[in-house]
């Protein structure tokens, strides 16, 4: 498994996933109709750096941006967003992933990493504690997923 820098060629084998991922509505909150223009701008923001995971013979399974959270005096404070095809899960890509960006986060000098809105019903919850992420709070019935109805978002922290 190969983890490097996204480079612009790279968008259409991501946007794969990406829609599948976001049009399923169980994980971000992000309107499962997005665009690919929209998504694009989203995820490969020319401020944002973004990284892809090659799994066998060169495919795409996972993607990553680390950009800063807020600006100013609070710009040490990272955040993130991680997308694992689904057809990869379970692998240990996203746990590579993660600690590939956690890594080049403290590389890049932030100081914490904040995650701003993770559904509380999402597996990767378990992932992101196993890594000493903690929830800091949870807005409860923020986000409405088709499954489980009104469930909470959590705002998880971690230091560097």
């Amino acid at each position: 498994m190969l983890i490097r820098e996204a480079a612009a060629g790279d968008w259409p084998r991501i946007w794969s996933f990406w829609h599948r991922i976001v049009a399923a509505g169980e994980t971000y909150a992000w309107d499962p109709d997005t665009s690919e223009s929209d998504a694009r701008a989203l995820w490969m923001n020319p401020a944002k750096c973004v990284y892809v995971v090659e799994g066998d013979a060169g495919a795409l399974v996972a993607s990553a941006y680390l950009t800063p959270n807020y600006g100013g005096p609070a710009a040490g404070i990272a955040n993130a967003g991680f997308m694992v095809d689904p057809d990869c899960g379970g692998r240990g890509v996203g746990r590579a992933l993660a600690d590939h960006v956690l890594a080049e986060a403290k590389a890049h000098g932030y100081r914490g990493m904040v995650f701003n809105a993770v559904v509380e019903t999402n597996p990767a919850v378990r992932l992101w504690t196993s890594l000493g992420f903690t929830v800091l709070g949870t807005v409860p019935e923020a986000f409405d997923h088709p499954r489980h109805g009104r469930v909470g978002l959590h705002i998880m922290y971690r230091a560097l």
